[in-house]
C-alpha cells in the first residue's frame, strides 16, 4: 500500500483507528464461535490496515509539535493509538491461531452466544432478497434486530454504511446483534445458516465454568473499553478509577479461569483442545489493559485536547451520555418494559442512579429521572435516545460544538 495516499489528518486517522480495532474484537470473537477461516482472515486483512495507519499517526504527531507545550496533549492522543494498535494487535493473534487450526474448547463456542451482543458475517448471494436492496428500504435492523458495521465490496470497505446504501451480491456483510436474528439475516442473504451440530453438551464441569466465565471476562473486557472512552470524552476521573478497578477485577477472572482450564486437562484426552481457552483469556485481559491505558490520559490529568473529544464522537460507534428527564418515556420504566435497545439500536452499559454507578445493567433495572445513562450505538440512535429521555437534542450539537 502507497503510504504518501494515505490521509495526513491525525484526527481522521485516530478515527479510523479506533474504528477498526473495535471492529477487528468483534470479528475475533466471530471467527471463534464459527471457527470460520474467511472471518479471521477479515481479521488479518484489517491488520495491515491498521499498520499502515500506526505509521501515519507516528508521522504526523511528530510533525504536528513545535512547541514544548504542544507535547503533552500529544501523548494523550498517542496513548489513544498505542491502545487501538494492541487491541488489533491482540485480535490479530487470535485469528492467526484460528489460521493454524488452534482448537477452541465447544464449551466456549456454546457460550459465546450467550454474550452480550453477537457479531455475525454472511455474503449477499446474486438473487436474493439483499442483492440490489437499498439499507433504509429493506429496513435490516428492525427485521432481524442486526446492525451492519461493516460492508466489505472487493478490496474496498465501508463502515457503518447508512440508509442509502445499496448491497450487492458478492458484498462481506458484518453485524452486530442479537443471535436469535443471525438465521433470518442469512436467509435474505441466501446463504445457509451455520450448523452448530458440533456444539455438543460435554461431561466436564471445569470447562463450563470456565467457558461462562470466560463470556463475563468478554463483556466486562468491552464495558471496561467503554467506559474508558466515556472517562476520556467527559474528563470524569469517577469512571477512569472504575475502569482500573474493572482491570483488577479480570486479572483475578482470568487467574481462576486458567486454574479450571488446567483442572479440565485432568480429564480431556486431546489437551491441545484447551489451548484456544488460554489464548482468549489472554484476550480479554489485553483488551482490558488498552482500556486502562485510555483511562490513563484522565487519571494522570493529562490535558485532553479537544480533538481527542471529537475522535469519539465522530467514530462509527459514538458514546451517548444523557440524563432521564421527569415525566419522560422512561421514567419509572424498566430496560425491557421501555424497550431502548429496540428502539433505539444504542446499547445502554452503565447508569449512575442516586451516585452509584450499575455496569452491565440487567433488562429488570428501573430507570428514574435523574438518573445517568452511557450508551453507544449510531448517531441516529442517540437522537432517539435523547427524544425517550426527554431530552433536548440541541445538546448533542452543543456539545459537539464544545
Amino acid at each position: 500500500m502507497d503510504r504518501e495516499n494515505q490521509p495526513i489528518n491525525l484526527k481522521d486517522v485516530l478515527i479510523e483507528m479506533k474504528d477498526i480495532s473495535e471492529l477487528m474484537v468483534d470479528l475475533a470473537y466471530s471467527a471463534v464461535l464459527f471457527e470460520s477461516n474467511a472471518i479471521a482472515d477479515e481479521v488479518i486483512e484489517l491488520e495491515e490496515r491498521m499498520n499502515d495507519l500506526v505509521y501515519q499517526a507516528r508521522i504526523t504527531s511528530m510533525m504536528s509539535v513545535r512547541r514544548i507545550e504542544e507535547t503533552e496533549p500529544m501523548s494523550g492522543l498517542l496513548q489513544l493509538a498505542e491502545a487501538s494498535e494492541r487491541i488489533s494487535n491482540h485480535a490479530a493473534d487470535i485469528a492467526k491461531n484460528i489460521m493454524r487450526h488452534v482448537s477452541f474448547p465447544a464449551n466456549l463456542r456454546r457460550a459465546l452466544p450467550e454474550a452480550e451482543e453477537a457479531t455475525h458475517r454472511t455474503v449477499v448471494a446474486a438473487g436474493s432478497p439483499l442483492d440490489g436492496a437499498r439499507l433504509g428500504d429493506i429496513k435490516l435492523q428492525s427485521v432481524t434486530g442486526i446492525r451492519i458495521i461493516m460492508i466489505r465490496r472487493m478490496r474496498q470497505r465501508f463502515y457503518d454504511p447508512d440508509k442509502h446504501t445499496v448491497l450487492r451480491s458478492g458484498d462481506v456483510l458484518v453485524g452486530r446483534g442479537p443471535e436469535y436474528g443471525f438465521p433470518e439475516l442469512c436467509e435474505l442473504a441466501g446463504q445457509p445458516v451455520p450448523g452448530d451440530n458440533d456444539l455438543t453438551s460435554s461431561p466436564i464441569n471445569d470447562l463450563d465454568r470456565a467457558a461462562a466465565l470466560m463470556i463475563e471476562m468478554k463483556n466486562i473486557s468491552e464495558l471496561s473499553v467503554g467506559l474508558a472512552y466515556s472517562a476520556l470524552l467527559h474528563d470524569n476521573l469517577d469512571l477512569a478509577n472504575e475502569v482500573v478497578a474493572l482491570e483488577e477485577e479480570l486479572d483475578e477472572m482470568r487467574l481462576r479461569l486458567d486454574l479450571w482450564t488446567l483442572e479440565a486437562a485432568k480429564r480431556v484426552d486431546d489437551v491441545a483442545s484447551l489451548r484456544g481457552m488460554l489464548y482468549m483469556s489472554s484476550f480479554a485481559e489485553s483488551i482490558s489493559d488498552a482500556a486502562s491505558s485510555i483511562a490513563d490520559v484522565v487519571l494522570r490529568e493529562i490535558e485532553v485536547p479537544p480533538i481527542i473529544k471529537r475522535i469519539v464522537r465522530e467514530s462509527d460507534e459514538i458514546i451517548a451520555w444523557v440524563t432521564v428527564h421527569e415525566g419522560s418515556t422512561l421514567d419509572k420504566k424498566s430496560l425491557a418494559e421501555s424497550h431502548v435497545g429496540t428502539v433505539t439500536g444504542m446499547v445502554i452499559f452503565a447508569v449512575k442512579h442516586e451516585n452509584r454507578w450499575i455496569y452491565r445493567p440487567a433488562r429488570n433495572v428501573c430507570l428514574y429521572a435523574g438518573d445517568l445513562l452511557v450508551a453507544r450505538g449510531r448517531r441516529d440512535g442517540e437522537e432517539k435516545l435523547y427524544c425517550l429521555c426527554g431530552a433536548d437534542t440541541d445538546e448533542i450539537d452543543n456539545f459537539e460544538e464544545e
